[in-house]
């Protein structure tokens, strides 16, 4: 199923976008953190803590140290190195895009639910915690991963390809985010078995935040 305009996040570059919501909600669950934090990450800006509940906020937190984690790990960045100048400071979206599409691939190893039951239950909960006003930018993102079943569509490659194209259309500064694609595919068996090693210990980590 293919996907429209997802929201990713750009290194290095203004404003922010996100993709890597099937990682951060899986994460969420994985430490029981509120998965609508853990959502809002990077819509909310500034200090959760004045903004909203406890749970809430720290499952911000928890998404901003996800975050850096991610970006800061050795074996991350060792692989932007498969990109070359000028595609390479895109290479973080990409990444965050492929990571999500690894664990949608490898889900039974990393839960025991299927990931469609995982979806729908999430769905409800963050439904069920969405009591507090929300930023508008995030309820319409919100509505349009749940209708467009955005966290199964990870599965398959061809909706990497099809966002990464998508959303390099958004403005001249992103055009070049539409090269990004073939060093994922060439590249699929390394990037796959970096993830099945950096994944778990992102799991850990976040644990011990």
């Amino acid at each position: 199923m293919r996907w429209l305009c997802a929201f990713i996040r750009v290194n290095n570059l203004a404003g922010f976008f996100d993709v890597n919501f099937l990682a951060h909600l899986h994460i969420a669950d994985h430490c029981q953190s509120s998965l609508l934090g853990n959502l809002l990450g990077d819509f909310v800006k500034g200090n959760p803590d004045t903004q909203y509940p406890a749970m809430i906020s720290q499952g911000v937190r928890l998404h901003r140290f996800v975050d850096s984690y991610t970006d800061s790990h050795s074996q991350v960045e060792q692989i932007r190195a498969l990109f070359p100048n000028g595609v390479r400071r895109y290479s973080g979206i990409a990444l965050d895009m492929f990571w999500d599409h690894c664990l949608a691939v490898q889900w039974n190893q990393f839960h025991v639910k299927p990931l469609s039951d995982f979806c729908a239950q999430a769905e409800r909960q963050i439904q069920d915690e969405a009591i507090v006003e929300l930023p508008d930018r995030f309820v319409r993102t919100n509505q349009a991963m749940w209708q467009g079943r955005w966290l199964e569509s990870y599965q398959t490659l061809d909706n990497i390809d099809f966002a990464l194209q998508r959303m390099s259309q958004r403005s001249m500064r992103m055009t070049r985010l539409n090269e990004c694609f073939p060093y994922l595919e060439r590249n699929y068996q390394q990037l796959s078995a970096v993830f099945s090693r950096f994944y778990p210990e992102v799991l850990t980590a976040s644990r011990r935040f």
